[in-house]
């Protein structure tokens, strides 16, 4: 099995300024290869130069987002992983 490159999220949801990336990485165990997947949730910002920057600091009121977000990465893999399990295995 080739090695993934993984310098580049899956999927990425975005409401405003918040975002939720989708990161997919394989592994073996037990001689099998394992697909995990992570989310990276990130706020970007100006800084006070107007220079474009990342946080996973959030206020109260960006919360809403931030749950949208992630809760729409969760779909994605949730239905990514089912309809992996629905393929059939090759022989």
């Amino acid at each position: 099995m080739s090695q993934q490159n993984n310098s580049k999220p899956v999927k990425s949801f975005k409401a405003g300024t918040i975002q939720a990336s989708i990161w997919r990485k394989e592994t073996q165990k037990d001689g099998q290869t394992v697909v995990r997947y992570s989310i990276r949730p990130q706020k970007q910002f100006q800084n006070d130069e107007g220079q474009w920057q990342n946080t996973d600091y959030y206020f109260p009121e960006e919360l809403p987002k931030l749950q949208l977000v992630i809760a729409k990465a969760f779909e994605f893999i949730c239905l990514k992983e089912s309809k992996d399990a629905e393929a059939p295995m090759p022989a």
